[in-house]
């Protein structure tokens, strides 16, 4: 989903605006999705980000369209489902920086939403790209909350990843294939 306006930070004379930041991994995930969808290996989707409607008229085709709406809740993750009868739950960040990744780019809700699914046993991870490599990890949520509560820095840096994650490799048909690496480290296969 593209935020409204996207959101905007001033930095020396300069704005940055981070509308549509993670479209393309986001993009990926989706293609990825919809071919384990197609031949039956997998059913996880995209969360919607729950709004409320306060306003909305019909055009001249007849199609109601939202002319103003407001967040009614912080999302959680951005993708769940279930595999080989696992609920599997993830969320999926870009960042252009070649050495870290700023972990205020995750949310307090979206870090308890994974602990929670964390303690219940769901399978529960992030998928990270480095744009600017190329190169996408994947990291499991034990992972990343054990830095967040014992190393207590504000970014992860890439040599972490490199480390505790793992590397998912390109492919033409499932762009994002999270799932021969989630068959390993959770013993599916």
């Amino acid at each position: 989903m593209n935020y409204p306006n996207g959101i905007k930070k001033i930095q020396k004379d300069k704005i940055i605006t981070y509308k549509n930041r993670g479209m393309s991994l986001e993009n990926d995930l989706n293609i990825t999705n919809q071919y384990y969808i197609d031949n039956n290996i997998a059913y996880i989707y995209k969360k919607p980000t729950p709004i409320k409607v306060v306003k909305a008229e019909y055009n001249k085709s007849g199609y109601r369209v939202i002319k103003e709406a407001y967040y009614s809740e912080p999302s959680t993750t951005d993708y769940n489902g279930i595999y080989k009868g696992n609920y599997i739950d993830y969320e999926a960040k870009e960042t252009i920086n070649k050495k870290y990744f700023p972990i205020e780019n995750i949310h307090e809700h979206q870090i308890k939403h994974l602990r929670n699914i964390e303690k219940e046993k769901g399978i529960c991870f992030l998928i990270i790209r480095f744009k600017s490599l190329d190169k996408t990890y994947l990291l499991k949520a034990s992972d990343l909350i054990y830095y967040i509560d014992n190393i207590k820095k504000s970014t992860i840096p890439l040599s972490y990843f490199e480390e505790h994650g793992y590397l998912i490799k390109n492919n033409f048909l499932k762009r994002v294939n999270y799932l021969e690496i989630v068959d390993k480290v959770w013993r599916l296969s």
